[in-house]
């Protein structure tokens, strides 16, 4: 699977709902994703999370926990034949889930949380370091350096916006070649460069119709892929509902994203 990721050879797709509602729906949001992704000659990585821990709001939904999450996407792993992804925010986290799960992804708010990257890298699994939104892209060459210490070899790095307080983020195209330089495939996170962070009062509020647009900026700027949530009905989604796209519309921007890399090769 490393091989893949890193061979620039296949664009990458990072993409499910932001949290695992049940597994009815990940099984159906993963199935139209996988074949829209294999008629397109795209990597897919199937991404849910078991537990959302950093909500605005502690009434929030979270999802369904480590133990039955893990297990959740595993069998959607085996079962459409893709890798999965998912969030870990502890060491212990890390050792569950490096049992399990194919990618491990680091939140953006825990990137220099050293103990985190370690245990994460000393899984052997593959790593995805998403970019604090307090840091500048050139810093993540200390998060790179830092998962090289500990053997980590294996890594993808994730742009998701800079914070300027107010409820914004602002999405910074420098980001995609600075990153390139350190030697390991660059994701763009179309959904959450959208989000506005607390922006509505006990949650957060988001530009979805801005994601396919910053997707096809972050592509002519070198990403070697994207990561966006999608959902059937993002209104009724239970986490990050303003900034995922519509499932419906992902056929269409993937082709566009497509077309965009193909120009600029």
């Amino acid at each position: 699977m490393w091989k893949a990721l890193s061979s620039g050879k296949k664009f990458i797709l990072i993409s499910g709902p932001c949290v695992i509602e049940s597994e009815a729906l990940c099984l159906k949001i993963g199935s139209s994703l996988k074949k829209t992704c294999d008629r397109l000659g795209i990597l897919y990585v199937f991404k849910a999370s078991y537990d959302k821990a950093n909500r605005t709001s502690g009434q929030s939904f979270r999802g369904p926990g480590i133990e039955e999450g893990l297990a959740t996407l595993r069998r959607i792993g085996d079962k459409l034949g893709v890798p999965v992804l998912t969030d870990i925010h502890t060491e212990e986290q890390a050792k569950l889930a490096g049992k399990m799960i194919d990618i491990l992804q680091i939140p953006a708010f825990l990137c220099r949380q050293t103990d985190l990257i370690q245990a994460a890298v000393e899984t052997g699994r593959v790593v995805n370091v998403k970019k604090g939104q307090f840091l500048s892209p050139k810093e993540m060459g200390q998060v790179v350096k830092k998962a090289g210490e500990f053997g980590g070899n294996k890594l993808l790095l994730t742009e998701r916006g800079t914070t300027f307080g107010y409820n914004n983020l602002v999405a910074d195209m420098r980001s995609m070649p600075i990153m390139k330089q350190l030697g390991f495939p660059i994701i763009f996170d179309a959904t959450h460069s959208v989000q506005l962070p607390g922006g509505g009062g006990d949650k957060s509020a988001g530009q979805r119709e801005f994601a396919p647009v910053l997707a096809r900026c972050a592509v002519a700027a070198g990403a070697d892929g994207v990561f966006i949530e999608t959902h059937p009905d993002p209104e009724k989604a239970l986490s990050d509902g303003p900034n995922t796209v519509p499932l419906a519309d992902m056929p269409n921007i993937l082709k566009t994203l497509l077309k965009v890399r193909e120009a600029v090769k």
